[in-house]
């Protein structure tokens, strides 16, 4: 049986400190955060989901994010070389966790860097985003790992948004979302379905025909609701400020090794 196992680390006090690129900052209320936070922990449990709580990283303020710290392939676990230094301490925690878990695990060696946020797995195809995050060398270190796996990895340009799956995320099918304006390249994905918001784009697959979305993709929701999917939404409005999405704030574990 598939797994359903998702790794989530509670947001930290700086949070607020958070980086920011492609946005203005704006103030981030930490505890509204923390409500927030909670609720989407609490979803993913109500849909079946167990959660794993990552050890706090309390002095690295986008440790939230914990996508972006691991990309895990079947039973291999790759921890990611953040491309912002400031977010490299994050890793060690969560590679002890997916170790726990009895993932294999590699690492994305230096100089290169990969987020985890810059990859959409869609079945076997691992979609990769050449982004400001993301380099060369972190793009070849990853195909070098999960192609002998079975994987096919394709490298797209990312140049509109923080990361990869901040513009694309994917339907259960392996239809791809994208908000056009936010997307270099559509025609790179075989199947692609444009939403009206950018935060639209961002989908979690609880399971069946079950979306998790961001309450701020309204149009999306109803879009998604009228094509047979059933929506389930969580306010994640003080994470957006920080380019956060429901992708990120948990690694979902789908594939680990009974």
């Amino acid at each position: 049986m598939p797994s359903k196992k998702a790794l989530v680390r509670r947001p930290g006090p700086r949070l607020a400190d958070g980086l920011v690129t492609h946005v203005e900052r704006e103030p981030v209320d930490v505890g509204r955060a923390v409500e927030q936070w909670e609720a989407y922990v609490e979803t993913l449990r109500a849909h079946g989901w167990e959660t794993i709580e990552v050890e706090p990283a309390d002095d690295c303020p986008d440790s939230v994010f914990v996508e972006d710290t691991v990309v895990v392939f079947r039973n291999v676990a790759l921890i990611t070389r953040p491309g912002a230094a400031a977010r490299r301490p994050e890793t060690a925690g969560v590679e002890e966790a997916v170790a726990g878990l009895g993932c294999s695990v590699n690492w994305i060696w230096e100089p290169a860097t990969l987020d985890g946020g810059d990859v959409l797995k869609v079945g076997d195809t691992l979609y990769v985003g050449r982004s400001g995050r993301t380099d060369a060398a972190g793009v070849q270190q990853l195909r070098a790992v999960f192609e002998p796996l079975g994987a096919r990895v394709v490298a797209v340009p990312v140049s509109k948004v923080l990361h990869l799956k901040s513009a694309v995320t994917a339907l259960p099918d392996g239809t791809v979302l994208g908000h056009i304006p936010r997307v270099d390249r559509p025609s790179l994905f075989p199947g692609f379905l444009s939403v009206p918001e950018e935060s639209g784009a961002q989908v979690v697959l609880l399971g069946g025909h079950k979306l998790l979305m961001a309450a701020s993709a309204p149009r999306t929701a109803e879009l998604l609701t009228d094509l047979g999917h059933e929506v389930v939404t969580v306010d994640i409005g003080e994470f957006e400020k920080l380019e956060g999405s429901v992708t990120c704030l948990s690694v979902r574990l789908r594939e680990l090794y009974a």
